[in-house]
């Protein structure tokens, strides 16, 4: 009798577990195409993103966004819990907007994976008097900021048109005396237009374009953990040299619309942190401190702070050691090395 009666309890346990995990609180996250960001599309469709979401008891609902920037616009008004983004819109979007927002996960910088291309030019120089496309504001703003500062040149010696990313490559394409900064796979795309030569890449400033997974602060612990921990268990999954592996490789090329081989090509202009630890050390190394210091600077520049900032001090960031840029009473942005260091315990 005591043997079943423990089996019982135990049963009736499991049920209620699973009944407070169906019914646990549900968090939204939005993300949008980018060849860093792809795992998460195979995380959900995989049901890797469910099983972390029922270990800590709560529903995850995460969102392909095609549009980047309107990701970013629907998380600052709150459609969205978490959102997949750059540090640099991270700072200068919901930051700047007032959302309190923790970057939870550091997944690459770009290698590469972001640059500028050009019909009839090889060179930076050659951009001078032309129309170039971008996602004005974003990091292809900055990105061309530093190419040109790079080759004593300046915005005045361009004109730039704002345009989506997910025109962009179009765009270019059509054009015959095209040019345009943007990221992968748009960049890609662009790359094999006829005529297309690219003329600067993120290589030259590695470390500066990070690509985060960022959370509202104030969300639990919960969400934060189990989407650290099905983040690495996804990409242990890309990295594990089997048919599983094939299979997720393929997904996400797919996904992203590109073939294999262009989907690993874009890979190996990204520098990814696969492994935890290695995210977590560059978290909580000096160069986040460094990078958000020219960052922050660029935005303030273009007015990214609004009329209203005197200077860039107008938001506070804040870093894995504790330490605070710019405004301590107003921390809206937050490097954290915390999750995903757990994630790899």
């Amino acid at each position: 009798m005591t043997k079943q009666f423990t089996r019982i309890l135990t049963l009736i346990a499991a049920l209620a577990w699973g009944l407070t995990a169906q019914a646990g609180e549900s968090f939204r996250v939005a993300w949008s195409h980018y060849t860093g960001w792809e795992p998460w599309g195979y995380a959900d469709s995989a049901g890797i993103l469910k099983k972390w979401a029922d270990k800590y008891g709560i529903q995850i609902e995460l969102t392909l966004v095609n549009d980047y920037i309107e990701s970013i616009n629907l998380y600052t008004s709150g459609k969205f819990d978490a959102c997949a983004m750059t540090n640099m819109d991270a700072l200068t979007i919901p930051a700047v907007g007032g959302v309190d927002s923790t970057a939870v996960i550091v997944g690459d910088y770009s290698n590469g994976n972001d640059g500028i291309v050009m019909k009839n030019g090889n060179s930076v120089a050659d951009l001078k008097g032309r129309t170039v496309n971008l996602v004005e504001l974003s990091v292809s703003h900055y990105l061309l900021a530093r190419a040109l500062d790079q080759n004593g040149m300046s915005e005045r010696d361009l004109k730039l048109v704002n345009t989506s990313d997910a025109d962009i490559a179009a765009i270019f394409t059509s054009d015959p005396n095209g040019a345009a900064v943007t990221w992968n796979p748009p960049l890609m795309q662009a790359r094999n237009a006829k005529g297309a030569n690219l003329v600067f890449d993120s290589s030259k400033i590695p470390g500066e374009i990070l690509d985060l997974m960022v959370v509202k602060t104030s969300a639990p612990d919960s969400l934060k953990k189990a989407l650290a921990g099905a983040w690495y268990e996804t990409l242990a999954t890309m990295t594990a040299k089997d048919t599983k592996a094939d299979e997720a490789m393929t997904y996400m090329a797919k996904a992203s619309g590109a073939t294999l081989a262009e989907f690993k090509a874009q890979l190996r202009t990204t520098a990814m942190y696969y492994q935890p630890k290695e995210g977590a050390d560059f978290a909580a190394s000096p160069q986040v401190r460094q990078t958000m210091e020219q960052v922050r600077r660029f935005s303030f520049d273009k007015g990214l702070f609004g009329n209203a900032a005197s200077s860039p001090d107008a938001v506070g960031i804040e870093f894995n050691d504790g330490s605070v840029l710019g405004d301590k009473g107003n921390v809206k942005l937050r490097f954290t090395a915390k999750y995903m260091a757990a994630a790899g315990l």
